[in-house]
Order: C-alpha cells, then sequence, then structure tokens
C-alpha cells in the first residue's frame, strides 16, 4: 500500500467496517461512492431478527457486502474502520485483532478514553495490525466522512494519506494514544454537558411558564446564541441519540477519573442523557416528530416522568 498523497489509489483498498449502525452507514455509503475495491461491514446486531432486515437493506443500498463475523469481514482488509458504541470499544478491537492481516490500518473512530483507546491500540498491535486512534471532533451526518476527526499513535501520520485519500478529513496529533480521544472526552464534558443543562433548564423554566424570560435573559448575556434554535438542536440531538451520548459521557467520566480527577459533572451528565434516552426508548417522544420544536418535547414529558437523574 503506497501511502503518499499523490499517489494512494483508493480504488484498489479494501475496506471492512466493524459498526454498521448510523456512522457507519453514512461512512460505507461514501466509500461506496468512492469506488473502493471492496466494501464489507460486520454489526453484532446483524443477528437480531428485528433489526437485521433493514441494516441488510441499507447494505444493498450502498453495495455493501455482510459478513457472518468481525474475523471474516477484516480478514482481506487494507483498511478497517471500527464505529461502535463507546462501551464496546475495545472489545470490538479484540475482534479486529482476531483475524485482521499484518499492517492493515485499524481506524477506530469510538469515543472512548486514553486508556480504552490505548488498550485497544495493544491487541491490534500484538496481531500486527496498525492502530490509529481517532477522535471525531463533531456530530457525523451533517458532515458525513468529511467530519474533522484528529489522529493519535505511532500509525497516524502514515495512515493520514490513506485515509485522506479515502475521503476523510483528518489531522494527525500526536504519535502516542490517548491524546486525540483526550482532546475529545474535555471537549465532550463541555457539549454533551450543554445539552444536559439545557434540557434541565429549559424543561424547568417550561413547567413554570418562565421559558421566555429565560431565553431573553440567556440572549442578552450570551448574545452570540440563538438559544432558541440551539435548544430544539440539542433536545432533537439528545431525544434520537441519547444512548450513545450517555456511553461517550461514561467514558469521559473514565477519562476525568484517570486522569486523578473525580468525574462529578460527567458522569451527572451521562446520567441525564441515559434519563433522556430512557423516556425515548418507552415511547414517550413517539408522537413528536424528530424536527420538531423543543417545547414539543418538552410538553410530551408527563409530570411523573421527568428525566431524573438517579
Amino acid at each position: 500500500m503506497n501511502e503518499t498523497t499523490d499517489t494512494v489509489d483508493a480504488s484498489a483498498l479494501r475496506i471492512a467496517l466493524i459498526g454498521y449502525g448510523e456512522v457507519g452507514g453514512i461512512f460505507g455509503a461514501a466509500l461506496a461512492e468512492r469506488g473502493v475495491a471492496a466494501l464489507t461491514a460486520y454489526d453484532i446486531l446483524l443477528a437480531d431478527a428485528e433489526r437485521s432486515e433493514a441494516m441488510r437493506a441499507k447494505a444493498a443500498r450502498a453495495h455493501v457486502t455482510l459478513a457472518a463475523s468481525a474475523r471474516q469481514a477484516v480478514a482481506d482488509a487494507d483498511v478497517v474502520i471500527c464505529a461502535v458504541t463507546a462501551s464496546a470499544t475495545l472489545a470490538a478491537a479484540e475482534s479486529i485483532a482476531a483475524g485482521v492481516r499484518r499492517d492493515a490500518i485499524v481506524l477506530d473512530v469510538n469515543s472512548a478514553s486514553p486508556g480504552t483507546k490505548s488498550a485497544s491500540g495493544a491487541a491490534v498491535a500484538a496481531a500486527g495490525g496498525r492502530y490509529v486512534e481517532a477522535a471525531v471532533m463533531t456530530s457525523v451526518p451533517p458532515h458525513g466522512i468529511r467530519t474533522p476527526m484528529l489522529l493519535g499513535g505511532p500509525h497516524a501520520r502514515a495512515a493520514a494519506p490513506v485515509l485522506a485519500a479515502l475521503g476523510f478529513a483528518v489531522a494527525p496529533v500526536s504519535d502516542e494514544y490517548g491524546v486525540a480521544s483526550a482532546i475529545k472526552m474535555c471537549r465532550s464534558v463541555i457539549v454533551k454537558g450543554m445539552e444536559a443543562i439545557v434540557i434541565e433548564s429549559f424543561l424547568t423554566a417550561r413547567r413554570y411558564g418562565v421559558e421566555r424570560e429565560v431565553l431573553a435573559s440567556l440572549a442578552e448575556t450570551f448574545p452570540g446564541i440563538d438559544w432558541e434554535k440551539q435548544g430544539t438542536w440539542f433536545w432533537q440531538r439528545v431525544v434520537q441519540h441519547g444512548r450513545r451520548r450517555a456511553e461517550e459521557m461514561r467514558e469521559a467520566a473514565v477519562t476525568v477519573r484517570e486522569a486523578g480527577i473525580d468525574p462529578t459533572m460527567a458522569s451527572a451528565i451521562a446520567d441525564r442523557q441515559a434519563a433522556v434516552a430512557a423516556l425515548a426508548a418507552g415511547g414517550t417522544f413517539a408522537a413528536v416528530a424528530a424536527k420538531a420544536g423543543w417545547r414539543d418535547f418538552a410538553d410530551s414529558i408527563p409530570r411523573g416522568a421527568a428525566p431524573d437523574a438517579d
């Protein structure tokens, strides 16, 4: 595999996707359009009868071949992209290590702590693969494969031109594992924390009937933010992806703890995200349109079912 920017031929690369959910599906469709030599995916939910049908249909549309196992998916891959839930990061890395080709690039885009990424890197390295830690720095759906990513680890710089040829927007930041993830996790405490704070504040203001005054005060204090629009965006994202965000914040809490700090805020943020996710899973927002305003989401929560951080 030639790894200079000018000579990498994306059409000669064989790609494996481990995790074929929202992010894996977006990347898979973009890579198919790029004309890669082969595109194979594996997801543990393929064993779930209720979810596998939609996943198989998505794969058929994108011309992605589904494998029966992670080991089968990565066996012939030049590049493996791991996009699973945060809590499954290390287990996924170990499943990749069981079948990865020597010198294959393993791009881990999961939101996990520096310690988890380092352990994942060790598992892949022991099998001869080249593990690259990636920190995805904003939400994937608006940007797709061009979502900015920071790369870390001893193979980050060598992998960058290969990933760029595939369409990824990457920037190596360190030759050590953990640095890119530390940047991401510290940012997540703020971003996911703002989501949790806005949900708690706006829901409470709505219950008291003072949301207009609260938003007006926020606009005066922070004039650069459209709080109505931003509040709606936060509610939409948490209702739709609260479970995944909660898992990320559990990893953020681990990151804080690994630094010798009590993760008071990160843990509370994870609880709030998980509580909204539980309401969504229970059908609380079923009658609310995906693009509805924040008041519609807030008003659909019965008083006895208000998101509880316990």
